[in-house]
């Protein structure tokens, strides 16, 4: 059995903001997150100035359609914009209207999505967790079109349960026909103490039930990213699901199951603070520790000691952040794992690995995020 994780940051669409300067987009993200806020509120008494600073600064002062974000307005109306006279907003509260904010999206680049294809195409992994799918609909035309496309197989069972990022970036499973994913159960609705949902998309359990019978747990990840920066709110968040990803983990521990694979993106280092309730304080075990862990090509930077352990990026050490952890019953039989980097940019000096022929900018890559795979007897 080969089981696989890979972050393919969305199939075929986009939020148009990401193609912007890590800076300008966190902006846009930020102050979209804060107008779905106050439009959530029940009364906007108060707020309304602020309420109009946001729309312009977003680029919705004259259309609901701005270059980032879209006001849906679904019944009656939040803003009145009349020529030559001041925007005004009508709605007092959340109950006189129906609406929201939404990021934009924008087509991912053709050749890009032909290379996730390919990617998934040669990892050909019996079960595969995907990261930051746009939704089952688009993860099954995908496996149907895309990877018979590139000659590949497309996938039987594929499954997506709606995680909680407005953004349509949620965790995923697709299995081969002799593997049939039974039991599902999401974790969307898990709260935190101070009543906030724990995970920033889901934590899925997936009962897959192998072809010799074998019941085997999958539990895909997508935790708090980092991006914008590394505040000590978002290291609580990820904390948080560390512990919580942890719970549900000893959980199924408790009612006799030993085949569980905990895996995905988690967005931090080995050694961080936020993973250890995690990688320290279960008996779970990193696949990249086994012995037959092998990094593949890898040419690091003149002048450091990189083993190409990283999961991102370049596939420096420090960028480990893609993690297969597997129960110490699991871990007992593995027989082959590493990483696969083929889709993903190389660098230019020193190319630090082979790509596809095609794989000619860094926009065509399939993704930052590289393969994590392992093979189970």
């Amino acid at each position: 059995m080969k089981i696989a994780a890979f972050n393919v940051e969305n199939l075929f669409d986009r939020a148009k903001a990401f193609n912007q300067p890590e800076s300008e987009s966190q902006e846009i993200l930020t102050k979209t997150a804060e107008l779905n806020s106050i439009i959530d509120q029940d009364s906007y008494a108060g707020k309304k100035d602020r309420l109009i600073e946001l729309l312009k600064e977003l680029g919705l002062s004259k259309s609901d359609k701005g270059p980032y974000v879209i006001l849906r307005q679904i019944r009656e109306r939040l803003v009145k914009r009349r020529k030559n006279k001041p925007m005004e907003i009508i709605a007092n509260g959340r109950e006189d209207w129906v609406g929201w904010a939404e990021l934009k999206l924008a087509p991912v680049n053709e050749r890009a999505i032909k290379h996730t294809g390919m990617v998934i195409r040669d990892v050909d992994a019996d079960i595969l967790a995907v990261v930051e799918a746009e939704d089952r609909v688009s993860l099954k035309l995908f496996s149907d079109i895309i990877l018979e496309q590139v000659d590949g197989q497309p996938y039987d069972k594929v499954m997506v349960i709606d995680g909680n990022d407005e953004r349509g970036i949620d965790v995923g499973l697709m299995t081969k026909k002799e593997y049939q994913i039974s039991l599902m159960k999401s974790h969307i609705h898990d709260l935190n103490s101070s009543g906030r949902t724990i995970f920033s998309r889901d934590c899925p359990e997936y009962q897959v039930i192998t072809p010799s019978g074998e019941s085997v747990w999958v539990i895909p990840n997508h935790f708090k990213s980092k991006y914008g920066g590394d505040s000590p709110r978002s290291q609580a968040r990820r904390e948080g699901q560390a512990k919580r990803a942890a719970e549900i983990y000893n959980e199924l521990k408790a009612k006799g199951e030993t085949s569980i694979v905990v895996l995905g993106d988690l967005n931090d280092t080995p050694d961080s603070d936020p993973l250890k309730p995690l990688l320290e304080e279960t008996d779970l075990k990193d696949v990249s520790e086994h012995p037959t862990f092998d990094t593949g090509e890898f040419k690091g930077k003149p002048g450091t000691n990189d083993k190409g352990t990283g999961t991102y990026g370049l596939g420096n050490d420090k960028d480990k952040i893609d993690y297969l952890l597997l129960s110490p019953n699991l871990f007992a039989r593995v027989t082959a794992s590493g990483l696969f980097r083929k889709g993903a940019w190389p660098g230019s000096r020193p190319k630090r690995w082979t790509v596809y022929p095609t794989l000619t900018r860094k926009v065509h890559v399939a993704s930052d995020h590289h393969v994590i795979w392992a093979v189970i007897d």
